[in-house]
């Protein structure tokens, strides 16, 4: 079964966080995305098709955190200062 490039994303840029009640959301989560598409070359779609995608991928409740290098990338992208 092919997997979308939303099922893509969640699998290599995202876990489960089951040490805290944080979770992604808003800015953070999209611009992730947009992080994990740049480093796979591959085209964001928009974020009103992103957050229609997550609607249907994420349950309500369900905490995830970054990781991987899409979560190096947005994070020194973000935080200039860092840099």
């Amino acid at each position: 079964m092919a997997h979308s490039q939303f099922d893509q994303f969640l699998s290599e840029a995202t876990c489960p966080n089951n040490e805290s009640d944080s979770t992604l959301k808003g800015d953070s989560f999209y611009g992730l995305y947009t992080s994990w598409c740049c480093l796979s070359g591959r085209l964001p779609r928009s974020e009103q098709a992103f957050w229609a995608a997550m609607s249907q991928r994420a349950t309500p409740g369900q905490r995830l955190k970054m990781r991987g290098p899409a979560a190096a990338d947005y994070i020194l992208s973000s935080y200039q200062a860092v840099v």
